[in-house]
């Protein structure tokens, strides 16, 4: 877990970097280049499973819904909105979600709630694509299929399963060249760091679900000997 805390620290920190040269140069506004630091900040903190991920998400949420909806995204800034109320209820499902109200662990998402997952992506998509067609929205598929894959794994990242960070990754891979499409390249460069950190990210929650696993088998082992 260590290697991965390192690895994402210093992606996060090549990201603040980008930010404040991009800044400076006038690659991009300040209001973007906060963006990509926030944004940065909320994908370290998730992989670590600091709760902190969200109240920083949701100044990020606010800061990239201006960025979107001036490169006529309609779907990806209306989706911050979104995002924004997903992360008050996550915020409140990591802290008391678990047994008892206990804080959440992360778990496997059971079949049924992949396959609804599958089906929400599949149908969002769809109805998204032709509202954005209607109204006259850039790379029109493309954003209504992020915008749906994004939601899922909001959601099941406010679950705390390890599924998220599958969606997230296919997500980022949508992303980079759909940024690079739109110029705005530092952008791009971000969610190309996004995804090589949720990539991470998977790792380490499966190791993370592993160790419990195990504890749970030498506790009941434990037990069993008892009796």
């Amino acid at each position: 877990m260590q290697s991965e805390n390192l690895l994402t620290g210093i992606l996060t920190l090549m990201v603040c970097v980008l930010a404040l040269f991009g800044g400076a140069c006038g690659a991009a506004s300040w209001l973007e280049a906060t963006s990509f630091v926030t944004g940065a900040a909320c994908v370290w903190l998730t992989v670590k499973e600091n709760v902190w991920n969200f109240p920083i998400s949701l100044v990020n949420v606010t800061t990239f819904s201006v960025v979107f909806f001036q490169a006529r995204l309609y779907a990806d800034a209306g989706l911050q909105i979104v995002y924004f109320a997903l992360g008050v209820a996550g915020w409140m499902m990591w802290l008391h979600g678990g047994a008892n109200r206990s804080p959440l662990k992360v778990t496997r998402a059971p079949l049924v709630e992949c396959v609804l997952s599958a089906v929400f992506v599949s149908l969002g998509t769809i109805a998204l694509w032709s509202l954005l067609t209607n109204v006259g929205g850039s790379a029109s598929f493309w954003d209504a299929l992020t915008t749906s894959l994004s939601l899922a794994s909001q959601w099941l990242l406010n679950r705390k399963r390890v599924e998220s960070w599958l969606g997230w990754i296919l997500v980022d891979v949508i992303y980079v060249p759909l940024y690079l499409c739109k110029e705005l390249y530092l952008t791009a460069l971000l969610y190309a760091v996004f995804l090589a950190m949720a990539v991470v990210g998977l790792k380490a929650w499966t190791n993370s679900w592993r160790l419990q696993v195990n504890a749970q088998e030498d506790s009941g082992a434990y037990q069993a000997i008892l009796t």
